[in-house]
């Protein structure tokens, strides 16, 4: 059986969501608007993944079309572990991994003119313990500066360091494809 959606705008210039959108066989246009993605301090990791998707698509709200919103948060002990703002911080984040247990969030954000509902997915990453030269190896060839925590679970790191996951492979990529099928379901 398949499901037809009606066409979806993603807000996202992530080509790993894009590319899920796709395997999941949805119709969809990418559209970017600028939101400033800062949060108020206090929240938990789930919490500021929710909030930012939820600025995202406030900047939608109004228009009548379906958008679906997206923000990924890498949490190790309390730290939110963002996007690297160049190589020395994507060496310290990926040091940090190295050998722990770190939590993804992804916050999902689903708006059609003023109905707005989000929610958010969970996973935990353990990392095998890696040296400093594999983590320069990493950061040449794969270039990770537009990646939550400094990694992509889809390429090197994934493969070679990513021992286990519990939880949703597709949360640490960026969207919680599952979660996101059947909340559209209730949804439209």
């Amino acid at each position: 059986m398949s499901i037809n959606f009606p066409p979806i705008i993603l807000a996202s210039k992530s080509p790993r969501r894009q590319e899920l959108l796709t395997l999941m066989g949805l119709n969809f246009k990418v559209e970017l608007k600028d939101v400033d993605e800062s949060y108020p301090d206090g929240l938990s990791p789930a919490e500021i993944a929710v909030y930012i998707s939820e600025k995202k698509a406030k900047a939608f709200t109004g228009d009548g079309k379906i958008v679906i919103t997206a923000d990924t948060i890498v949490a190790l002990n309390g730290e939110i572990l963002g996007k690297p703002t160049d190589r020395r911080h994507a060496q310290e984040m990926l040091k940090k991994l190295s050998g722990s247990k770190h939590e993804v969030f992804t916050g999902v954000t689903i708006v059609k003119g003023d109905k707005v509902h989000s929610f958010y997915d969970r996973t935990e990453v353990l990392c095998k313990a890696v040296t400093s030269e594999e983590i320069d190896f990493y950061i040449d060839n794969y270039q990770p500066f537009d990646k939550a925590g400094s990694y992509g679970i889809q390429d090197w790191w994934g493969i070679v360091v990513v021992e286990r996951i519990e939880g949703s492979y597709t949360n640490v990529m960026g969207l919680p494809t599952e979660k996101l099928y059947n909340e559209l379901l209730k949804f439209i």
